[in-house]
């Protein structure tokens, strides 16, 4: 092994330098971009990468791309050799097969020189509200979801290409606003290149590099240090997905296999789901990430820069042309959706040997509505998404499971403003609220889910693609299953609650009529009339478990004062007849 004699003071700034230019890559970016997606919800990762394509730090953004993006790094370096990329070029592709995800996930990488040699890249993958293809349906090829951009040069040694540009322009159906987020990332990528070399010209090359490559090594220490405090042994576990939109209630199992060994770990997906004719695959650098997320979330969840050291000691064992490993044509769209509940199934596996060390099921879905319509003001097509709504996270063993937060895949993303949706679309938020008994009982309650009604101001249609309404989050060592996630439309006054899934493709809204997400809670942790009755109390108080739940499920009986009637809940919790 190299011998690395950088003194480490110097190593502790190299390793605050490179968060802080990540974080600056994050905030231009968000300064610039056009679309909510963007700049509200935070749908982008940001990062830099060594000459070979390894990951030296990411801006969270979405965990998910924890793999896709350096992957799509290294793609790009074997398209192209790194003798053929030149200064002032920056590389782009949204090719699916490589990101991992969606068309939608525009990736634009830029070379750091420094002396004539290639020091680093910075990256930047966003989502692009709109890339063509067809609006609001199910897909079942890549071809009907919108337009396809190679590995190719977005600009040669500092000449945009315009013909690409154009392309583009072309292909999607609100140019103005997604050449702005194109404009956007090209800001971010060199906003890191700058600020990286200015890092080298302080500290220089080899130290920065040497610098990185000690604190790739203290993460893997680190890994694999709390990677041998987890038993050895194999351990299993298995969820379902709700269905893929085609086949309507067949149901999608998610198989997973965990083999710890010493300092190392196998996190097997052989038998997750084969592809699926709708939407919902994603590519085989998401395969990898939902092991990489499940295994850092166990080992080094508070290791910053996120970096590639801290995955050497884990293995991924993964054929191809499953949901989380399809291959072309096979349609990605929804490509986020089902990697949730494998990191889900990951903890699940573990919990028998570190319960102390995961959480039970969450509410896995971005619970997400696209919009479309045209707007009373200016008579322009708008296209918008509402959300993440948020929802409730499992128990752990010694806590109760956070409300109303995104869910794993999506990490740092946030929900969108009220204000700004009711100041940009013709949409009226009616209610968004905690939804009660939501989460799953236990000694600790799972998180609790959220309820949102919006309100059509002129005609629009509305799609959802939400999972896991059937397949609820799971409670562990006797704590109760959550509430699922769910889809109502009102017309007329009249709700309907009778749909066989929580996926609908462009339900047209009239003025006035509207529709209710509900996103699940978390699985409840422990037995739940062992749960503290003062805390089951308060729950009520806040209206986050009903009266009757507590007393049926938790076993606690109340005053009319909202107190506990310490006599009857004992009574109920020996298992005897109470007044």
């Amino acid at each position: 092994m190299e011998q690395r004699t950088v003194d480490p003071v110097t190593v502790e700034i190299v390793r605050n330098g490179l968060l802080a230019v990540t974080e600056e890559m994050k905030t231009n970016l968000m300064r610039t971009a056009y679309n909510l997606i963007i700049y509200e919800a935070l749908d982008f990762t940001v990062g830099l990468f060594t000459p070979k394509g390894e990951t030296v730090s990411i801006g969270l953004g979405l965990p998910m791309f924890i793999r896709g993006m350096s992957e799509t790094v290294k793609a790009k370096i074997r398209h192209f050799g790194l003798d053929n990329i030149r200064p002032g070029d920056i590389l782009v592709t949204n090719d699916a097969y490589v990101t991992g995800s969606h068309l939608n996930h525009f990736t634009f990488t830029m070379p750091v020189f420094h002396e004539g040699r290639i020091v680093a890249f910075t990256c930047c993958m966003a989502h692009w509200l709109d890339v063509g293809g067809t609006l609001g349906q199910v897909t079942t090829d890549i071809f009907s979801e919108g337009i396809q951009i190679p590995i190719v040069k977005y600009r040669r040694e500092g000449v945009v290409n315009q013909d690409l540009v154009d392309i583009i322009a072309m292909n999607v159906r609100l140019p103005e606003r997604a050449l702005g987020d194109l404009r956007a990332q090209i800001t971010a990528i060199t906003t890191g290149e700058r600020r990286f070399l200015e890092l080298v010209q302080r500290y220089g090359a080899d130290a920065v590099q040497a610098s990185i490559a000690q604190i790739m090594d203290q993460s893997e220490a680190v890994a694999r240090r709390n990677t041998l405090s987890i038993p050895d042994g194999t351990y299993e576990a298995e969820s379902y997905m709700d269905d893929d939109g085609v086949d309507v209630g067949r149901r999608i199992p998610i198989r997973v296999k965990v083999i710890k060994q010493g300092d190392e770990m196998t996190i097997d997906l052989s038998d997750v789901s084969r592809q699926v004719r709708g939407f919902y695959n994603s590519g085989f650098t998401t395969g990898i990430a939902c092991a990489q997320v499940a295994f850092k979330c166990l080992t080094t969840p508070t290791d910053y820069p996120v970096n590639d050291g801290s995955f050497r000691p884990l293995k991924v064992v993964m054929p191809m042309g499953t949901v989380i490993s399809a291959e072309r044509p096979y349609p990605m769209r929804v490509w986020m959706t089902f990697p949730m509940t494998v990191i889900d199934t990951i903890f699940k596996a573990l919990a028998p040997a570190i319960p102390d060390r995961v959480i039970a099921g969450h509410h896995a879905d971005l619970v997400f509505p696209n919009i479309h319509g045209i707007s009373p003001e200016d008579g322009r097509l708008f296209i918008v998404g509402i959300g993440p709504l948020g929802g409730g996270w499992g128990a752990k063993s010694r806590e109760d499971g956070v409300s109303v937060t995104v869910c794993i895949n999506d990490g740092d993303t946030h929900n969108s403003p009220t204000e700004q949706l009711e100041a940009k679309y013709p949409v009226l938020v009616e209610r968004y609220a905690i939804r009660p008994d939501s989460g799953g009982a236990g000694k600790y309650r799972g998180g609790l889910g959220a309820e949102m009604v919006v309100q059509a101001l002129s005609p629009f249609a509305v799609t959802t693609r939400i999972d896991r309404m059937h397949c609820k989050p799971w409670g562990l060592h006797g704590g109760h299953e959550a509430a699922g996630n769910g889809i109502a439309i009102r017309k007329q006054e009249q709700w309907d609650e009778s749909m066989p899934n929580a996926k609908i493709f462009n339900v047209r809204l009239e003025r006035g009529d509207a529709y209710k997400m509900l996103s699940g809670g978390g699985g409840g942790f422990g037995d739940p009339r062992g749960r503290d009755p003062e805390a089951v109390a308060e729950d009520v108080r806040e209206g986050y478990v009903s009266a009757e739940t507590a007393r049926q499920i938790y076993g606690v009986a109340l005053t009319t004062e909202g107190t506990v009637d310490c006599a009857v809940t004992e009574a109920l919790r020996r298992g005897g007849h109470a007044a």
